[in-house]
């Protein structure tokens, strides 16, 4: 026996709105191709009226009491929906977080390096997560990783304002600090 491969697909739902012979509603809101209101006609009249022009009965506003259909072109539409979304995802402003790792005992070439990359991160718009790390026996110098939260939030004042307030996790320190 042969394999029907379509027996194993998944039926899906048609994806966009309802047109032509799939709106369900008996009397609709009709809306003409050039935006005029055309008042409430029966379905079949509506569709009737959209294959005269050449277009389709698209439904626009389905919870609607009647629903609202509009008479157009269903290419032009998808299209015009399509090029909102992506003006819309255009705008969409994405922010990361950045992790930056210091110890407490960070001599302080190193603590400028990693203090500049934090700023330029932050002009970027990107969150700040300072981590603090402690070995052995600095955990018994737990205010020199205080001290260093410190010194940063001073250091990127002019960049950053503090979200999350410097707090001990176990064996480290973590902050982070998001762009003006």
């Amino acid at each position: 026996m042969p394999y029907n491969q379509n027996y194993f697909q998944k039926r899906t739902k048609p994806k966009g709105p309802r047109t032509n012979d799939r709106i369900r509603a008996l009397e609709v809101q009709v809306i003409s191709s050039d935006g005029k209101n055309l008042g409430s006609h029966a379905i079949r009249d509506a569709i009737e009226m959209a294959k005269n022009e050449g277009l389709d009965l698209i439904e626009i506003s389905p919870n609607a009491n009647p629903p609202v259909c509009k008479i157009i072109d269903i290419g032009k539409y998808k299209y015009d929906l399509q090029k909102k979304a992506n003006k819309a995802k255009k705008k969409q402003k994405v922010i990361n977080l950045k992790e930056i790792k210091l110890r407490p005992v960070t001599e302080i070439h190193d603590y400028n390096f990693k203090i500049k990359n934090a700023k330029r991160f932050l002009e970027k718009g990107d969150k700040v997560k300072f981590t603090v790390k402690f070995k052995g026996r600095e955990m018994q110098h737990k205010h020199l990783g205080m001290e260093l939260m410190n010194r940063i939030i001073n250091d990127t004042a002019s960049l950053g304002k503090v979200e999350s307030e410097a707090k001990f996790e176990g064996k480290q320190i973590s902050m982070i600090i998001q762009p003006i």
